[in-house]
């Protein structure tokens, strides 16, 4: 029988993320009102993700989207957040999820080389 439930024991479902991330956020001197100010999330949307409060969240897209904003904003690793996410939630991880977005592979730009037109055309 498949289990999709997080498991207690399972490492990455554990405070150490959660720890880390204030830790970061604090030893950068970062408020949760700079964060909120800056990302436009509220301060309960971000103490909830710091505290692993997913339910508190809005759903969907949304908490990818926060969860991405909160760590780039204190400068941590999104991809291990996200991962604590998913694990803690139980939610499958979409396929491509942790791969760089558009932005950070070139711009957001797509390098299409236009065909050469045809002779006498």
């Amino acid at each position: 029988m498949a289990h999709n439930a997080p498991q207690a024991h399972h490492p990455l479902v554990n405070n150490a993320v959660l720890h880390t991330v204030v830790t970061v956020r604090n030893k950068k001197g970062i408020t949760l009102e700079q964060i909120a100010n800056d990302t436009k999330i509220g301060i309960r949307t971000l103490r909830a993700i710091e505290q692993g409060d997913f339910k508190k969240l809005p759903g969907g897209i949304y908490d990818i989207s926060y969860i991405r904003q909160y760590a780039r904003a204190i400068d941590f690793d999104e991809n291990e957040l996200l991962a604590f996410y998913y694990a803690k939630t139980g939610l499958p991880r979409p396929a491509g999820a942790g791969t760089p977005s558009s932005s950070e592979r070139g711009g957001g730009q797509l390098n299409v080389r236009r065909p050469e037109p045809a002779e006498g055309a």
